[in-house]
């Protein structure tokens, strides 16, 4: 029986580099998911076989207070609210890595007066991973939550910049990192030992706090992935504190595709982490930004529904470029519906997905997942641009600084150089928005006043359910 546990966890690390790789393309990424959940499972159940003796009357409870928290929130969270959650269970497993560690240390507590430090007590248990465990993991759990109101709505999605917060948060983590390194290998005293682990905690909550805050709404894109792949790396340490060897690995692939995927959102905004982190840059527009925008443009060009279905009538190309507009007004259905009118009529129908369009990675695919759009017409951005040039329409649902001219066109500009979706060179652009405001960048987008774009002035999802109808009656 030896065999049977480093077997299991050998199987169990395997399931999670496939389940990874699967979760690279829609078409497998159901089937990754599969895997990586099984890995899970093979993972707890060889800890217990492990264990031994254990008492599975918490770990029942705990399985079903789990279980009954994620089915209900995979049934009741609107998918314009995945962001939000996926930033909580960021949180969440940063928390759950702090609280492993932490009872670790607390449980290894020796008695007064032995002079042994904790290094000593904790023999199984790398003094440097629990510190890091305790620090990444609380860091994450706060970040996760201030994340989480940004996206919610409920504390502004404008950065909060603090004065010396560089200087404030430097401190933070030095206090954080010499604490803890003092603890495990100078502190004897149970009572200090407990009280420094309980101040490491606190700090490092204060830290994750100050992290986010500078960072506007604009770009949780990659805070969510940078948060996911701190989860990751929380995980990992844990699980050296542990000497669990599934949970260094299935840690290290989360921190590792983690920082991978926050180095593509930084790319595809053509910034760098260091300026997502410190230059609080994504600023939500407010009604004064909004009207100086408007005045800012010259000829903009209004159209109806019904002008828009009459031009769709003969288009025989159409290219979909879906964006937060439509996540928040829920149009993915109805920008189904209108995909199914144009296909009926002989079109050829096609999505192109923008890395950063929505408020997470994967936003776009997983709303147009929903309303059963195939993976088939799903373009990532270097393969839908070519195909600008031969397509008849290019709908706009929603999406704004990721369509902007300027950012191949306007050197100078806070966008310049960052990749976007060439809507322009297509023959028509039908742009649904509801108002002249700028994006993110808060910045004039100039699409708006080219000779080939249509503005549709509307709610996303009542736009398109007005075309829908119009082109019924045609």
């Amino acid at each position: 029986m030896s065999f049977l546990v480093p077997t299991l966890y050998l199987l169990s690390a395997v399931l999670f580099i496939l389940g990874l790789k699967g979760l690279t393309r829609v078409k497998s990424a159901r089937r990754g998911n599969a895997l990586a959940s099984l890995a899970m499972l093979i993972a707890v159940l060889a800890t217990l076989v492990e264990m031994g003796v254990v008492n599975y009357t918490f770990i029942l409870i705990g399985l079903a207070v789990g279980g009954l928290v994620g089915a209900v929130a995979a049934v009741k969270v609107e998918m314009t609210s995945m962001p939000e959650m996926v930033a909580l269970f960021n949180g969440s497993g940063g928390g759950a890595s702090a609280l492993v560690a932490s009872s670790v240390l607390w449980g290894s507590v020796i008695e007064p007066g032995s002079g042994q430090t904790a290094v000593a007590v904790l023999a199984h248990a790398p003094g440097v991973t629990t510190v890091l465990s305790m620090l990444i993991g609380a860091l994450t759990l706060s970040g996760s939550v201030v994340a989480y109101a940004k996206l919610a709505g409920k504390m502004s999605g404008n950065p909060i910049l603090l004065p010396g917060r560089h200087v404030l948060n430097g401190l933070l983590l030095a206090g954080s990192l010499g604490l803890g390194v003092w603890a495990m290998f100078s502190v004897s005293d149970p009572a200090t030992l407990s009280m420094v682990a309980v101040l490491v905690l606190v700090l490092s909550l204060i830290l994750g706090v100050m992290l986010v805050i500078p960072i506007g709404g604009a770009d949780m894109p990659v805070v969510i992935s940078l948060l996911n792949s701190y989860s990751g790396l929380a995980a990992s340490a844990t699980g050296f504190v542990l000497q669990n060897n599934v949970l260094i690995i299935s840690g290290a692939l989360v921190g590792a595709s983690g920082l991978i995927l926050t180095q593509i959102m930084c790319v595809a905004m053509n910034r760098t982490l260091a300026n997502v982190l410190f230059g609080g840059f994504g600023m939500e527009a407010d009604a004064g930004a909004t009207s100086g925008a408007a005045a800012e443009y010259g000829v903009v060009r209004s159209f109806s529904a019904e002008e828009a279905a009459l031009v769709l009538e003969n288009a025989e190309s159409v290219m979909f470029v879906p964006g937060y507009g439509l996540a928040v007004a829920q149009a993915q259905h109805a920008v189904r519906e209108l995909a199914n009118q144009m296909e009926k009529r002989g079109t050829k129908v096609a999505y192109a997905i923008h890395p950063v369009a929505g408020r997470m990675p994967g936003h776009m695919n997983v709303l147009l997942a929903e309303a059963d759009v195939p993976y088939e017409q799903l373009l990532e951005m270097d393969n839908a641009n070519p195909e600008f040039r031969n397509t008849d329409v290019a709908i706009i649902v929603g999406a704004n600084d990721v369509v902007n001219p300027a950012a191949e066109k306007a050197p100078g500009s806070p966008i310049y150089g960052m990749p976007v979706l060439e809507v322009w060179n297509a023959a028509t652009v039908i742009m649904i928005k509801r108002s002249l405001s700028p994006g993110f960048a808060g910045i004039k987008n100039e699409l708006f006043e080219y000779e080939n774009t249509m503005m549709l002035f509307e709610d996303a999802k009542k736009a398109v359910q007005g075309i829908v109808t119009e082109m019924k009656e045609l």
